[in-house]
């Protein structure tokens, strides 16, 4: 794990400046504080950058930026690959040698001995960048699923990369500018969707997305996987039973647990007592033959909030004491102050705040790896509004025949999502936009989420309004939303976070296994839930769902100095200065919020964190 950065002038007079190289690389220390190295090419049109953090192999053998025996390709990596051991067994057996034990090695032998196609064949998460001297061409790649970040921009024949935005801003030819389009998309999507970032000209790879750049500066970006490339498993020799689903289920889950779990470093879990977290803890400590560290978080003021509960039943059935950390308002305040300099590629996830103070409470414990749940909702149809999407737009196949619809179907389809659902279907669009949508439809907003519909219904026409669901989410939410705050909150304290759940086989599985499956008899995460009978105690399973809650909602109703805070943060934003925002309906979000009215928290918090950003990199 680790920061990667760098440049490539592949179509102009400049050279690369190794000053400027090192300031772009150790504004990712945080990402990397054990080791930092550069390479340079000899003309000098190449640099690349890596601030290393020891996971695998802690000797000096694991240094990057990396060559290969022949000295052909360098490589500067961020991620793991769990299935490095299998590749390096298979590329000993045609000649290659290793001086190194990790996987850094294995990801470049493996580029020369199958060329750019053998990323096809990883299974982990990574970004990573490998210059190939011979071919002069330089070849960048974001993971599957997006649980690694990369950005980049093509500028006057240079391209400028890095693990976080600020490695790019640290060059003097990179301009720092708004791309006001995008912001309406922060504002309806809660994140930036990719490749789009609120800077103007920085880009993002998107998930599953390889980019490479020839020597003659032809820009090439393709997609080299897809949730839905196999449209039909049933059709393509795999489970076709409810029993067989389970088998694999449970097959892969175990097994991408017991991969992920290969470090030379303390690794642990993050543990609320949820289905997700039970699992992780339970499959680690079989796997390791005695009980795993786990580490829980709570709210001193807001003891309903808290699982401790749950997750100290989980942790008594594996005979542990976890590690627990309460928070209060002292932890907000401080992490306002912090929130730009990690995120700047902005989110609007309160849960930022917990995994920001969980993730620094498991580093001080001495644990550098934690597994985390991420995915397992999305991919098993873990949220009751799914549910409801769902009977929505089913009665809305003959609701909408009937005139006057209109007022009928926002009656009938009463609050909350389902009202949201309503008005885009009364409005012929697609209603489901994913669960993170904050200030609804807004302008070009719309055409993403059908350019999402569109990709799937291109590669399996038959998919089920399920499938459809849940490919939106894998497209947006779940890579630009929760795991970047995941990732971002994690690699903040130099902690790796690793995703079992986000193992490519479970995905593929878990995203091809049909609605009446997952979502049996109306129950949420049926697939799953059978998968760990016997795994995890029965209460753990049947008990109902609760997300990872904050205070910060009631934090925002009441009349404290930390209340008054955050608006102000928002009304005396120099983001005021643009004109883009109506901050009257600002303020009146605030009165109405603090009224008791209908909970406006969410589209608060989005403005407070636009707010942050923009008074960090632009004011």
């Amino acid at each position: 794990m680790c920061g990667i950065a760098g440049v490539y002038h592949y179509k102009n007079s400049k050279t690369a400046d190794e000053r400027t190289l090192v300031a772009m690389r150790d504004t990712l220390v945080h990402r990397g504080p054990d080791d930092a190295g550069i390479y340079l090419s000899p003309d000098r049109k190449v640099g690349l950058g890596t601030r290393r953090l020891k996971i695998i192999d802690l000797s000096p053998a694991g240094h990057m930026p990396m060559t290969d025996a022949s000295g052909r390709a360098w490589i500067t990596y961020n991620g793991e690959i769990y299935n490095f051991q299998d590749l390096r067994e298979e590329l000993k057996t045609l000649g290659y040698s290793f001086k190194s034990k990790g996987d850094t090695e294995v990801i470049l032998n493996a580029y020369l001995a199958w060329g750019p196609d053998f990323v096809k064949r990883l299974n982990g998460m990574f970004a990573f960048v490998i210059w190939d001297k011979k071919r002069e061409l330089l070849f960048a790649v974001r993971d599957h699923m997006g649980i690694k970040p990369f950005y980049y921009a093509l500028q006057n024949g240079s391209f400028y990369f890095g693990s976080e935005i600020k490695a790019i801003l640290a060059h003097p030819d990179v301009p720092r500018e708004l791309d006001e389009e995008t912001l309406s998309h922060y504002l309806t999507f809660s994140s930036t969707p990719a490749p789009r970032t609120l800077f103007r000209g920085i880009r993002k790879l998107t998930a599953g997305h390889s980019l490479t750049i020839t020597k003659d500066g032809a820009v090439n970006e393709i997609e080299y996987w897809n949730p839905a490339r196999n449209a039909s498993r049933r059709d393509a020799g795999g489970p076709s039973t409810e029993a067989e689903y389970i088998e694999e289920v449970r097959f892969f889950l175990r097994d991408s647990i017991r991969r992920q779990m290969v470090s030379d470093v303390p690794f642990g879990c993050f543990l609320s007592g949820g289905i997700d977290s039970s699992t992780n803890a339970k499959l680690m400590s079989e796997a390791l033959g005695h009980p795993v560290e786990t580490f829980s978080v709570g709210y001193r003021d807001f003891p309903t909030m808290n699982e401790f509960a749950h997750s100290r039943e989980t942790a008594k059935s594996l005979g542990i004491v976890p590690h627990e950390l309460l928070l209060g308002e002292s932890h907000f305040a401080d992490f306002l102050e912090r929130y730009a300099h990690h995120f700047d590629d902005p989110n609007g996830d309160p849960a930022s705040f917990p995994i920001f103070w969980l993730s620094k409470f498991t580093r001080d414990s001495g644990v550098t790896v934690v597994q985390i749940g991420e995915g397992s909702d999305e991919l098993f149809a873990g949220y009751e509004v799914y549910l409801r999407a769902l009977r929505a737009q089913e009665r809305w196949g003959w609701l909408k025949h009937v005139r006057g619809i209109a007022n009928l179907g926002l009656a009938f389809l009463a609050e909350g999502p389902r009202k949201e659902f309503a008005r885009r279907m009364i409005a012929g669009g697609r209603p489901f936009w994913g669960l993170a949508t904050a200030f609804g439809d807004r302008g070009k907003s719309s055409d993403i989420v059908e350019s999402w519909y569109r990709e799937l219904e291109n590669r399996d026409a038959r998919a089920d309004l399920l499938k459809q669901m849940t490919y939106v989410e894998l497209k947006h939410r779940l890579p630009e939303f929760l795991l970047a705050r995941a990732e971002r909150m994690t690699m903040a304290h130099s902690v790796e976070g690793r995703v079992p759940f986000l193992d490519t086989r479970l995905v593929e599985l878990a995203f091809n296994t049909p609605q009446d499956i997952k979502l049996k008899g109306g129950t949420t995460k049926y697939v799953l839930k059978k998968a760990v009978e016997g795994i995890i105690p029965r209460e753990t399973i049947a008990r109902k769902k609760r997300g990872f809650g904050t205070p910060i909602s009631e934090w925002l109703r009441t009349e404290s100095p930390l209340s008054k805070q955050m608006e102000n943060m928002v009304m005396a934003s120099k983001l005021k200065n643009t004109g883009l925002l109506d901050y009257e309906q600002a303020r009146n979000l605030f009165r109405i919020h603090r009224s008791g009215k209908p909970d406006q928290s969410f589209k608060l918090w989005n403005l407070i964190t636009l707010s942050l950003w923009y008074d960090r990199w632009f004011g």
